[in-house]
């Protein structure tokens, strides 16, 4: 399908640009947010990231000259510095995507995954609010609140079965626990005040630009060099698996078209276990980066994560059927572009491998530069 989506915002045409503040536009999924924004839209983009370890500026390097984009260095558990923003952009709408999201992190040092996307969320909420609150008639009616989740907060399915809006919330890690706090106070928000909310809970996503803790982007790295391939247990478990181009795409619809109130399932319809994901590259890097011997020989079967979710998988047609959204890659063919991404952009990955990015962050933003 060609890449031709350009999508607008609630019947407006082009003269009528919109200010979109997006929290945690400096990670994966945020950072390929605010590209398409500044790429195939008239709006403006204001990014409002704290720059912890996975927040790589560099990954915006195509929009950061474009005067409809600017920076904000905030922690959005700064309510001062929050209220502060509001006030000096005046944004017609928030998509949230600040958050810890790294499930081995959150069982090894849970505190900032509660301090981030629980506290982080109630205060943005409440920045929300009084700045909402406050607009006049017309721009209240149009302000939307979009809170970015993922399919996690929905526990462990069996063989069988996919998650939708209606499942049960069952998180069975710190990380899916405190999303799914985050996700019944943005609900509350709506219920109690009346903030207009929409909440997008999303499958696993890869592609371009993604911080190589996750397993995608380190085993392309690591078949690179030669390292061990780790996989937990025997690669069973299965993941539905989202570019995060089309990911991207279905945030900006359900910002546009979304019904405040209304959750969407997004999901990439592409279920596969780690170890068929793992051995996919591995086939892929023995045609266009061939070694001695096959890829797949460096797999390692490494003791099984704690509570690890036997298997997710989305049913979308909630937003397939209303939205009319559609994922544009197979898993074939967006694995290929981020197996060929990794490959053509060794200066990115050998800036967030050796740190480099974050000499560079304290020299320009935590010393006060601009």
């Amino acid at each position: 399908m060609a890449k031709s989506h350009v999508y607008r915002f609630i019947g407006m045409d082009d003269s009528s640009m919109k200010k979109i503040l997006v929290t945690g536009g400096a990670g994966f999924i945020g950072s390929e947010v605010v590209r398409q924004f500044i790429r195939e839209t008239p709006h403006s983009v204001v990014n409002v990231d704290k720059l912890t370890y996975s927040g790589n500026l560099e990954s915006l390097k195509e929009v950061s000259g474009d005067p409809r984009y600017s920076f904000e260095h905030a922690d959005i558990c700064d309510g001062k510095a929050l209220a502060s923003i509001f006030e000096r952009h005046e944004p017609d709408c928030v998509m949230h995507l600040a958050a810890e999201s790294h499930v081995d992190r959150s069982i090894s040092g849970p505190s900032e995954f509660i301090q981030t996307n629980v506290l982080g969320t109630y205060t943005l909420l409440e920045a929300a609010r009084s700045y909402w609150q406050n607009l006049r008639e017309e721009k209240k009616a149009q302000f939307r609140f979009h809170h970015i989740s993922t399919d996690e907060v929905y526990g462990s399915l069996g063989e069988n079965g996919l998650f939708t809006e209606e499942t049960p919330y069952q998180p069975n890690s710190p990380y899916s626990a405190s999303k799914a706090s985050s996700d019944h106070l943005v609900r509350a928000w709506h219920h109690t005040y009346g903030l207009p909310v929409v909440t997008t809970n999303c499958s696993n996503n890869y592609g371009p630009y993604h911080f190589p803790e996750k397993l995608i982007p380190l085993i392309i790295l690591n078949a690179v060099n030669g390292k061990p391939l780790p996989v937990y247990g025997r690669g069973e478990n299965v993941r539905d698996w989202l570019y995060v181009e089309d990911h991207a795409r279905a945030l900006r619809l359900v910002l546009e078209k979304g019904k405040a109130g209304e959750t969407y399932n997004i999901g990439g319809r592409c279920e596969k276990t780690n170890l068929e994901v793992v051995q996919t590259i591995c086939a892929i890097l023995d045609e266009v980066f061939p070694s001695r011997a096959p890829h797949a020989s460096l797999i390692s079967f490494v003791a099984d994560r704690p509570g690890h979710d036997y298997r997710y998988a989305i049913d979308a047609s909630k937003i397939e059927r209303e939205l009319g959204w559609l994922p544009e890659e197979s898993f074939d063919s967006g694995i290929r572009k981020t197996v060929r991404w990794y490959l053509d952009n060794p200066e990115w990955v050998n800036h967030v491998t050796s740190g480099a990015y974050r000499i560079w962050i304290a020299e320009h933003y935590e010393r006060g530069h601009s």
